[in-house]
């Protein structure tokens, strides 16, 4: 049998540790399947003498993963420390520059790096593989890369943030209120450090700029996602949607229109009855729209030591195996650059809103609409206990309405004089 493929491993957190593991309970299986033997030869951790309930006693210890990014005795630099400055780029670009093959979790670096890592790793013959950076056991980078290579995408769409379908759901089942959802995510540990990458779509953001790379043949765009989070959605819009048949997700989304790439990641209303209707808890949902193939759906967890985990080692594998792909897919140099455009896809609208309750008031806000083109495709007043006597919460679902009209529309809502606070308009998506 051939060498072993070493591995130099930087981070040791959950997921670190779940490579560790995999790598000394699978030994003989992987082996059979890489057709080499993969072994850990060093690692590397801020604190050497912590309890990680794993047996590192056979590595190399490297305090410094640039260092262990450099060693001879490491073929392929596995990163999963995160983070998209410092040590984590630091560590990935020596890696590169001493003409190792690089396996990454870190959406983040990528999301912002990527294109120059790519060209900078592809100029020397080198790999980066990230299978474990974009809805964690779910092996999509390879659906796309591989099994659906010879198609001509049309749509990349899903719920790529485990934690916010978490906090969706919940709310949804007990019927609590977000910021009382949002604690009980904290307390369960499901936050990153920063609550904002996950709630705030960025987390998911990062993952659809990947996707959209490889999907279109273009450069990473990050900056160019429109991201709008979860924080703004309330328990009564999650009611109101359940009782029309419809279900709130965070919904990522990206296409190559006439117009440019489109990209967001913002909260969706989709059937109740669709499989991202029915997506439950932190599970993650990738669906992907090919020109021959038709439209293929691909569920998992998202996250977590195992999952993540045999994602790392599923590029690992391939690595050993002798496979030798670009990092997007083509060639880094032949990325187009992409021209961002905002989503102009017409689609119905939820628009809920608080008026004043006074005669006209209602058809003040049907003129807007009216002339922006929109028409109403459902109506409903509510009256709810601990509402004030003087307003009415106003329900709308329109027809099939382009993005910029709705916005044109709810923005001279205010000029009318009966509006109370501040209207929600969410995108009702067709899956």
């Amino acid at each position: 049998m051939s060498a072993p493929l070493r591995l130099g491993l930087a981070g040791l957190g959950t997921v670190g540790i779940g490579v560790v593991k995999i790598v000394q309970a699978q030994a003989g299986l992987i082996a059979a399947r890489a057709g080499r033997p993969v072994a850990i030869t060093a690692v590397s951790a801020r604190d050497p003498q912590k309890n990680r309930d794993a047996d590192l006693s056979a590595y190399a210890w490297e305090t410094d993963p640039v260092a262990l990014a450099r060693r001879e005795d490491v073929d392929v630099f596995v990163e999963v420390m995160g983070g998209h400055e410092g040590p984590a780029r630091e560590a990935t670009e020596a890696a590169i520059a001493a003409g190792k093959d690089v396996v990454t979790a870190n959406k983040a670096l990528l999301a912002h790096h990527g294109q120059a890592l790519a060209e900078a790793a592809e100029a020397k013959g080198r790999l980066i593989r990230f299978e474990a950076a974009v809805a964690g056991g779910i092996p999509v980078i390879k659906a796309l890369t591989e099994g659906l290579a010879a198609n001509r995408i049309k749509r990349v769409m899903g719920v790529m943030n485990g934690t916010c379908n978490y906090i969706l759901t919940r709310m949804q089942s007990a019927g609590l209120p977000y910021d009382a959802v949002f604690e009980e995510a904290r307390q369960l540990g499901y936050l990153e450090a920063d609550p904002n990458l996950d709630v705030g779509g960025i987390d998911a953001g990062h993952k659809l700029s990947l996707l959209s790379a490889i999907a279109f043949g273009t450069r990473v765009s990050f900056d160019a996602v429109e991201l709008e989070g979860i924080g703004n959605v309330s328990i009564d819009d999650i009611r109101l949607a359940e009782d029309m048949g419809y279900r709130i997700k965070l919904l990522g989304v990206a296409q190559l229109t006439g117009r440019g790439l489109e990209q967001r990641m913002t909260p969706c209303l989709v059937p109740a009855d669709s499989p991202l209707g029915q997506l439950q808890g932190g599970t993650n949902m990738v669906v992907l729209e090919g020109d021959s193939v038709g439209q293929i759906v691909l569920r998992g967890p998202g996250a977590g030591m195992g999952p993540t985990a045999s994602a790392v080692m599923a590029d690992v594998i391939d690595i050993a195996r002798g496979l030798r792909l670009p990092t997007f897919g083509i060639p880094a140099t032949a990325l187009a650059q992409p021209v961002p455009a905002s989503s102009a896809t017409p689609a119905p609208y939820y628009l809920r809103m608080t008026l004043l309750d006074k005669p006209g008031a209602l058809a003040k806000i049907a003129t807007c609409l009216g002339e922006a083109g929109i028409s109403i495709d459902q109506m409903r007043q509510l009256h709810r206990p601990g509402d004030r006597a003087e307003d009415a919460v106003v329900l709308i679902v329109t027809h099939k309405a382009a993005p910029a009209d709705v916005a044109h529309a709810t923005g001279r809502f205010a000029a009318t004089g009966v509006l109370v606070g501040q209207p929600v308009a969410i995108r009702i998506e067709e899956v």
